[in-house]
């Protein structure tokens, strides 16, 4: 009826259910850590493994080459085949390593907030989540940047890759470019490739800064 009162809690109910809140809070943070540093730990695998499948498609591809070589006949048809398809992966996998290197970051910054939550939890709790020792974005000092962010930059998985894919683009256009203008003008082919090579790394630094810039990577 109306203006009766309600049934009243237990003062002991109402003091569990007030410490169960932080208790559960505390472990969907845990947990939600571990899975944030299993899936940043997945991220660094998938790119040695994708790096180490490009450089071992590129190694075996030189030797075959270097077999073939002993052919005029052979090499230049194999090549033309070969170097295609040597560039083109070169560019899907520069393309997943700096996704990967993006959600590493992302899973880097969420860690970095459960961080920021245990500093609350009190003073020793403070002092042993303090900024200063955990890992980008909390600490500045960290190894990677201690050239500055641009080296840093250039110094990714995917600026590696990237690098070697643009010199299997210099040899491809050079051999190219000699084929249609001559033996007698290798050195403008060697231009051409060369220039190639410089306009391809300086689009994928582009790439990969507007992709950093979206998590605020620079």
């Amino acid at each position: 009826m109306a203006g009766l009162p309600g049934p009243e809690r237990d003062p002991v109910e109402v003091t569990a259910a007030g410490a169960a809140e932080p208790s559960a809070m505390l472990t969907a943070l845990t947990t939600e850590h571990f899975v944030l540093q299993t899936a940043a730990s997945s991220t660094i695998a998938e790119a040695s493994a994708r790096a180490t499948l490009y450089l071992l498609a590129l190694s075996s591809a030189l030797v075959a080459i270097a077999f073939t070589a002993q052919s005029p006949a052979v090499f230049m048809p194999f090549v033309a085949a070969v170097l295609p398809a040597l560039f083109l992966l070169g560019v899907f996998t520069v393309v997943r390593l700096v996704d990967t290197a993006v959600e590493n970051m992302q899973y880097l910054m969420g860690i970095a907030r459960i961080r920021r939550h245990y500093r609350t939890l009190g003073a020793d709790a403070a002092r042993l989540f303090a900024p200063e020792t955990g890992r980008w974005p909390e600490a500045h000092a960290v190894p990677a940047l201690r050239l500055g962010v641009r080296f840093a930059f250039f110094s990714t998985t995917a600026s590696m890759i990237a690098f070697i894919n643009s010199l299997v683009a210099w040899a491809g256009v050079t051999l190219l470019a000699g084929r249609w203008l001559g033996e007698d003008r290798i050195g403008v082919a060697l231009l051409i490739g060369a220039l190639t090579a410089v306009l391809l790394m300086a689009a994928f630094v582009a790439y990969q800064r507007w992709r950093f810039s979206d998590v605020g990577a620079l």
